[in-house]
């Protein structure tokens, strides 16, 4: 794979549960197709399943700026408040079918006693498949930076507030359950 970094997009959004009962790596690896759809109107699909090496993989089907992906994530770090994946993503681009390499990285930090801060962040790397795409159609990669940067960040700031909630409304359900139990 190529080292050129065309993209990274961070976004932050409070979740209002303590860090202690968010499980990032849970939360993606458990993430249905409908509650994927409803965190960004550009998700189309998500499933979920494992590697060939038994790693676990998360495929989501998404169009951002009209280029429709879909993204083969593997777990790469899996903790509770650390999920990070890759995916050699395939792009169906107006240049064509082609690949970039995408990382998803997924971290929470406790900002309180019962909140803290959800970070989404993707870098999107040029493969060989797309660096070629781009030179046949006389792109270089520094003038494709600008409209991927945007495009990942105006996603970005749609869907992390919207996981965020998912990932709060899950942590706030874990707690009703547990003080059911207690009662």
């Amino acid at each position: 794979m190529s080292e050129m970094l065309l993209v990274v997009s961070s976004s932050k959004a409070r979740i209002n549960a303590p860090a202690e009962l968010i499980d990032l790596t849970g939360w993606l690896f458990n993430l249905s197709d409908s509650e994927y759809q409803a965190c960004s109107k550009d998700h189309l699909a998500a499933a979920s399943g494992f590697t060939r090496e038994g790693k676990r993989l998360s495929i989501n089907v998404e169009t951002i700026g009209g280029d429709l992906l879909v993204q083969h994530y593997v777990e790469q770090i899996s903790d509770r408040d650390h999920c990070q994946v890759r995916s050699v993503s395939d792009a169906f681009t107006h240049f064509g079918l082609t690949k970039m390499e995408v990382t998803w990285d997924l971290t929470v930090r406790s900002i309180g006693s019962d909140s803290c801060e959800f970070e989404n962040r993707i870098e999107v790397r040029a493969t060989p498949e797309l660096l070629s795409a781009l030179k046949e159609h006389g792109v270089p990669p520094e003038a494709a930076r600008p409209r991927m940067q945007s495009l990942a960040d105006e996603h970005n700031a749609i869907e992390t507030p919207l996981f965020a909630k998912d990932i709060e409304r899950k942590a706030q359900a874990h707690v009703l359950r547990r003080q059911g139990s207690v009662a």
